[in-house]
């Protein structure tokens, strides 16, 4: 297939800007059993952290609380990158890093009994590192409390420095996450500051400085990309020895960000996952919900069914 088939264009109406969208049946959430959400919420207001769940507006925060999981997002909730399709706050000022956050995470995870953990962070572009020495420190302080949970990193590119990918390399996370969000040819509009043969150089080093991690990308579709181009991202994904690959639909935060361009039908993103495994990803989650870190727990099956023994790392 060479054309995504959408359930319709959206580009195409002939609505104001700030008309609303009615979403198709297969985007709507259940509601949540909001005790077990204010549960996990009063949690992260006792310990003053910050989740990527409530800042980028996910549409499954109701269903990742209720079951006591969140993605941890570290540095503040001020990024550095003003990518327009994002909801996380660009126009604050970054903080100093603040040393008190690797403990409060670690009671955090502790405190909910996670165990798998996703870390994430904002850009952080004004730090020498890009904060890797930040996700080394939270790394280490949930595994003195928390030895037996599996960590997660969801990391920005680090414009490009290798050794801070190193540094959080270092500290042996389970899984090293990076989005490729979207295709090359949107990459201009889409991630103006980012460039998609850094993403891909990303994980080529990854795989040389740790080969016992597993290695992780997203995508979002519905920006205007066609289906074939979806592909060849996959292709070039598993050139670079990707293990798991997410796919999910682009949903507007508000009427300043990007605009879908279309609702992508579950039965394509069916389709993508099967292409994907035939291509060989160890796990392909693909569905219009899905976002980088929805279920990431799941990963400590394909640990057991593909276990890798962690190596020393290469100097």
């Amino acid at each position: 297939m060479d054309v995504v088939q959408p359930l319709f264009v959206i580009s195409q109406r002939s609505q104001s800007r700030k008309s609303m969208v009615v979403k198709p049946e297969w985007l709507r959430v259940k509601a949540p059993q909001w005790q077990r959400v204010g549960s996990v919420k009063e949690t992260l207001r006792d310990l003053g952290l910050n989740t990527v769940c409530e800042e980028a507006s996910c549409p499954n925060i109701g269903e990742c609380f209720n079951i006591g999981t969140a993605t941890f997002l570290i540095m503040g909730p001020a990024c550095t990158r003003a990518c327009p399709y994002c909801d996380i706050d660009f126009e604050k000022k970054p903080q100093p890093l603040d040393p008190t956050e690797p403990d409060r995470l670690a009671i955090a995870v502790q405190r909910l009994g996670l165990k798998h953990v996703v870390i994430t962070s904002v850009n952080r572009d004004d730090l020498p590192d890009g904060g890797a020495s930040q996700f080394v420190r939270c790394i280490e302080q949930i595994r003195q409390v928390m030895p037996q949970t599996t960590i997660e990193v969801l990391i920005p590119d680090l414009c490009g420095n290798w050794s801070a990918l190193a540094i959080i390399l270092s500290a042996r996370p389970d899984v090293l996450n990076h989005n490729t969000e979207t295709v090359p040819r949107l990459y201009k509009r889409t991630r103006p500051q980012g460039e998609y043969q850094r993403t891909l150089e990303l994980f080529r080093q990854t795989r040389a400085i740790a080969p016992w991690t597993y290695t992780k990308s997203g995508l979002m579709v519905g920006l205007g990309e066609t289906s074939a181009e979806i592909l060849e991202v996959m292709q070039d994904l598993r050139q670079v020895d990707c293990d798991i690959l997410t796919i999910g639909q682009y949903l507007q935060p508000s009427q300043k960000h990007l605009g879908v361009q279309a609702f992508i039908h579950p039965d394509q993103f069916e389709q993508w996952r099967i292409e994907g495994e035939n291509m060989g990803f160890l796990q392909v989650v693909s569905s219009p919900l899905t976002r980088s870190s929805y279920h990431a727990e799941q990963v400590q099956v394909l640990m057991k069914r593909f276990p890798r023994s962690p190596l020393v790392l290469n100097p």
